[in-house]
């Protein structure tokens, strides 16, 4: 049943929905058709009542030209993404990773013996303690230097990434064995294991911002999983250049189940494995 809207709180008006939508592109790359204007007001309204605004029309100006609206947008990211996630998260991918990726991946590294993994959109850090654990459990990169880095615009995400302290929910698809072997249970929730810990890195950052991207350096994977929905076409573009530019020749990207780069780019070689399908940055490529 809808939620019927509170009669006190600032309604979101049509005009005002089209500067904030159009901001909030600008400035997140995120897209809001005009059907998600009662999204946008709800998830915003909170932030009016405690700026003491009584209008979104004033909401914007804030976000526009206060001295602090550095600090606002930082809310502005944590209610408007979506950070649902959790340990060993479609298995049937991760498999993939494991069984068929890397192992092409310890090939065409062994030469540097380096390995770089990016989570891309990384929310709370399940992901990236996952490939770790992954890249650890195959066995193929003893004595090489691994790093698995992951990325998001949230600060409060990455926070909680960093402490690598984890409750119930995000070990729903855990088996017993694993949360055993790489977890160690404490009153205040799960701890991943230091030598997990020790593997991952985390910066909170813009997918859109390329000049950061670069400081991370080159990768020989990129999961960008359930990202590239809640981007307009242009900044879905933007986002698949710049981790073009950031994987090395024959680097592998990996989309969610429900993504594609049909009509997004035709840099990428599709790749077939045994259970999923990827997108490789071909081997000849000299960016």
């Amino acid at each position: 049943m809808p939620r019927t809207p509170r009669a006190d709180l600032p309604r979101l008006m049509l005009e005002e929905f089209r500067l904030l939508r159009d901001l909030v592109s600008a400035r997140l790359g995120l897209s809001y058709a005009v059907e998600m204007r009662g999204s946008l007001e709800r998830r915003l309204q909170g932030r009016l009542t405690a700026l003491g605004h009584g209008s979104f029309a004033e909401y914007y100006r804030h976000l526009r030209f206060h001295p602090l609206a550095g600090a606002e947008w930082e809310e502005v990211q944590d209610l408007l993404t979506t950070n649902e996630t959790y340990f060993f998260r479609e298995d049937y991918q991760l498999n993939a990773f494991k069984d068929e990726v890397l192992p092409l991946l310890f090939e065409q590294a062994k030469g540097r013996k380096r390995l770089s993994v990016w989570s891309a959109g990384c929310a709370t850090g399940e992901e990236v303690y996952t490939l770790a654990i992954l890249i650890l459990e195959s066995g193929l990169f003893h004595g090489w230097e691994v790093r698995v880095h992951g990325f998001d615009i949230s600060k409060r995400c990455i926070s909680t990434a960093r402490s690598g302290v984890f409750g119930p929910s995000s070990f729903r698809v855990t088996t017993p064995e694993a949360k055993r072997q790489y977890f160690e249970v404490r009153p205040d929730g799960a701890h991943v294991a230091d030598r997990i810990k020790a593997m991952c890195h985390f910066s909170q950052m813009n997918i859109l911002d390329q000049d950061r991207a670069r400081l991370l350096g080159r990768a020989d994977a990129v999961f960008c999983r359930n990202v590239l929905i809640y981007f307009d076409q242009h900044a879905r573009r933007r986002v698949i250049d710049i981790l073009h530019e950031r994987l090395v020749p024959g680097g592998i990207l990996l989309l969610g189940h429900s993504e594609s780069l049909l009509n997004v780019t035709t840099a990428f070689e599709l790749l077939h494995l045994k259970g999923d399908l990827v997108y490789r940055k071909p081997r000849a490529s000299l960016a």
